[in-house]
């Protein structure tokens, strides 16, 4: 999905000829800052440092970083919110300055707090917010977006008598109700099941898939991302400290650990190639960690056999995005 062509954005009234310019990004910022006054004499503190990042439409993408790294201040920013320092923020193409109206159209956000009116049903939830996004009643899409979050049958319930997944769903659908070109979900499966949290993102591939539809996630799940997201930036104290396709920040650990089950006894000690470490598993498993700029698979397993362990079973462990995660923000 990432590289998935852009689209031409022509000025309002404007043709399409040689003023109108080639937009392959659904969102670009350009040294954005926030700076929070500080109350009861505190100092001021610096949010977002300077932070530069575009993000390609069609694509999902991972917004990561620890908690106070100044993810939800770039969320509400994107969202109009929350207003910048300083900086430019282009969102489908319309400069948030410029063109505020169209630039909060573009954009649909997934919060995630549960701040759902109790005595309003998901029906009239979704019609109350499409009324405020100025959407025509003949042009509402509620009955398609109660089937896309799985709330058809609790149309007319109460939100005060959904459940925290049902409610969940709903937030969902009502930043869709507008039908945005880019979704913004905030954590949208903290606290939720597992069969939730499969039928969101089946959905939300669909919607990528079907429509084109350009995904922002923030998450504290990593896995979640690693499965999910076509590229990741990761963001800490106020700056962007790595951007990168998921391949490629997994491909940036050389740590490796090679497991091996072994047959019969296995002696106290014996040599290894220098810089590899064992741990001894209480499972009687062996875990080698090693550096694969250092030593190889190969080297490992001959070294192994030449202690007279007779090997029953061997697999490789990969490094996840929590080790590329930790080892990023640890270190700032």
């Amino acid at each position: 999905m990432v590289g998935r062509a852009g689209r031409w954005f022509c000025p309002v009234g404007k043709p399409l000829d040689g003023e109108c310019q080639f937009m392959a990004n659904a969102i670009e910022i350009e040294d954005l800052r926030k700076t929070y006054k500080g109350s009861g004499g505190q100092p001021p503190k610096e949010a977002l440092k300077g932070v530069n990042l575009s993000i390609p439409q069609g694509s999902i993408f991972g917004l990561l970083g620890p908690n106070g790294a100044g993810k939800s201040t770039m969320i509400n920013i994107l969202a109009g919110l929350t207003i910048k320092t300083s900086g430019k923020v282009s969102i489908w193409g319309f400069d948030q300055d410029v063109n505020p109206r169209q630039s909060r159209a573009a954009i649909g956000v997934m919060p995630q707090e549960l701040n759902l009116d109790p005595f309003f049903t998901p029906r009239g939830a979704l019609e109350v917010q499409a009324g405020l996004y100025g959407v025509p009643k003949r042009d509402r899409r509620t009955d398609e977006i109660l089937e896309i979050i799985g709330l058809t049958d609790k149309a007319d319930a109460y939100a005060r008598n959904l459940s925290g997944g049902m409610r969940r769903r709903l937030l969902l659908g009502k930043a869709l109700v507008h039908n945005p070109q880019i979704l913004v979900l905030d954590e949208p499966t903290a606290g939720v099941d597992i069969e939730l949290r499969q039928m969101l993102w089946a959905n939300v591939r669909r919607l990528n898939e079907e429509r084109g539809l350009t995904v922002i996630l923030t998450t504290h799940y990593l896995e979640e991302a690693q499965e999910m997201c076509d590229e990741i930036a990761i963001i800490n104290h106020g700056e962007l400290i790595k951007r990168d396709t998921t391949k490629n920040l997994l491909g940036m650990m050389d740590a490796k650990t090679l497991l091996v089950e072994p047959e019969g006894t296995v002696p106290d000690s014996f040599d290894l190639p220098e810089g590899v470490k064992l741990e001894r598993r209480r499972d009687g498993s062996l875990a080698f960690d090693f550096s694969r700029g250092q030593t190889s698979v190969g080297a490992l397993l001959d070294a192994v056999r030449n202690a007279g362990i007779t090997i029953g079973d061997v697999r490789t462990l990969e490094p996840d995005l929590e080790d590329v995660f930790v080892e990023l923000t640890s270190s700032k």
